[in-house]
């Protein structure tokens, strides 16, 4: 499949609506871990990221440049941790499309396994701590051995996908290790990691963006 500079924009467009959607539930699931504005923040960063899309990004054409913007307003507009993990993400995965308005399969998913692993490095966290890596580390470890494997960028991102939601299911299961819901100890069972949650709306987006944006070419 192609995926072009124009998409990337109109991909994260999908983004900010889904967080406008969504930033309630993500506020409801961090209130019984930790500051409960998970979804605010998100939701600045997401508005700041909109408003650039509509400025500086409107003729932009490389698929790298577009992905440094989104990264560094994102850091600029939250100042909490979250902030530089995505921005460590987006920034990542622009390395691996840097000058090409138009990617393909290998491209795609070099740059979501650069964008998981990017998070999974800047927050030092592990499968298990109870954080947005329980989504990204699964989605990634699939993401490559089912396209190493297929070479079929859909396929291995809806079976990364899927992992990716079993991950963030498991947070439900588990001791929180990490940040201030760690303070909760055995209190934070039973709840669904926030971060892990976004983590996954994020991804869960773009694949039901492929499904019905991009054609299948070949």
């Amino acid at each position: 499949m192609e995926f072009s500079a124009n998409q990337f924009k109109s991909y994260y467009k999908e983004i900010i609506s889904m967080v406008e959607e969504e930033k309630n539930y993500l506020c409801e699931l961090d209130r019984k871990l930790g500051d409960g504005d998970h979804g605010v923040t998100m939701s600045i960063g997401w508005q700041a990221v909109d408003e650039k899309i509509d400025n500086e990004l409107v003729e932009e054409e490389d698929c790298g440049k577009i992905n440094i913007m989104v990264g560094k307003t994102f850091l600029n507009a939250v100042g909490s941790s979250v902030g530089p993990l995505y921005a460590t993400g987006f920034m990542r995965g622009a390395k691996v499309v840097k000058g090409k308005s138009v990617i393909g399969d290998n491209d795609l998913a070099e740059f979501w396994i650069a964008f998981a692993r990017g998070i999974q490095e800047r927050g030092q966290a592990e499968v298990g701590d109870k954080t947005m890596v329980d989504t990204l580390e699964p989605f990634a470890d699939k993401l490559e051995s089912v396209f190493a494997e297929t070479k079929d960028f859909r396929i291995a991102f809806n079976e990364a996908v899927e992992a990716g939601e079993k991950g963030m299911q498991y947070t439900k299961d588990i001791v929180s290790k990490k940040g201030r819901s760690s303070r909760l100890g055995e209190r934070s069972i039973g709840a669904q990691d926030p971060g892990a949650t976004s983590a996954y709306l994020i991804l869960a987006t773009f694949q039901n963006f492929i499904k019905s944006h991009t054609a299948q070419v070949g």
